[in-house]
């Protein structure tokens, strides 16, 4: 098994007391596990959790901001693609072997038919985007980890609480981005898929 993404030990000691060694061992489960218990119907509000690490995490509540915000993300990043790229909204993101995350929003190859019978993994996707307010600490902290060691090149955190958008990019293997930068209100995002620089994006359009 593998090791615990950096952070998770943290959440784990918010969510679990203290166990005495005779106490039942928290059972960690991959992607497969995860999709085959939620296709037989076993999980209730399936929708409201993600599995992070091996993990099942609850999804935090999402206040009007946070989802003016998602919508403005997914509509401002959409009208700027070019042809052979879409945008998805909450859409799972399959990382082996542990992960299977659901960021708010992602920019993956093709069409909607391309994925008729998958999830998309890390190589389809060029940028995610997460929109942060009570989750601000886990998207700074596992998801960003989890993201940068599947190699997703560019991962953007529009962050509520300091009213700034924060693009992360050039992924290491041992969960790191080597590259951070903050955008203010009054300035804009620059934004590129797959290389190729697309019209940026104020940050006053993406903020509530």
């Amino acid at each position: 098994m593998g090791s615990l993404v950096p952070g998770m030990e943290q959440v784990m000691a918010t969510v679990a007391p203290a166990r005495s060694k005779s106490a039942p061992q928290i059972h960690r489960i991959t992607v497969d596990e995860y999709d085959r218990i939620g296709n037989s119907g076993a999980i209730e509000d399936s929708h409201r959790i993600e599995l992070i690490d091996g993990y099942l995490l609850d999804k935090m509540p999402k206040n009007p901001e946070h989802g003016y915000s998602t919508r403005r993300a997914f509509r401002e990043v959409d009208r700027r693609l070019a042809a052979g790229w879409s945008t998805w909204q909450e859409h799972p993101v399959r990382i082996v072997e542990y992960d299977e995350p659901e960021p708010d929003v992602m920019v993956v190859r093709g069409t909607d038919v391309d994925y008729r019978h998958r999830h998309p993994t890390p190589d389809d996707v060029a940028m995610l985007i997460e929109v942060s307010d009570s989750s601000l600490a886990q998207d700074r902290g596992i998801k960003r980890t989890v993201y940068a060691r599947a190699g997703i090149a560019v991962y953007w955190i529009i962050n509520l609480v300091e009213r700034q958008v924060e693009v992360y990019s050039r992924p290491t293997k041992d969960g790191r981005y080597r590259s951070r930068k903050d955008f203010k209100p009054g300035q804009s995002v620059p934004i590129a898929i797959d290389g190729q620089k697309l019209p940026p994006i104020p940050v006053d359009d993406l903020l509530p």
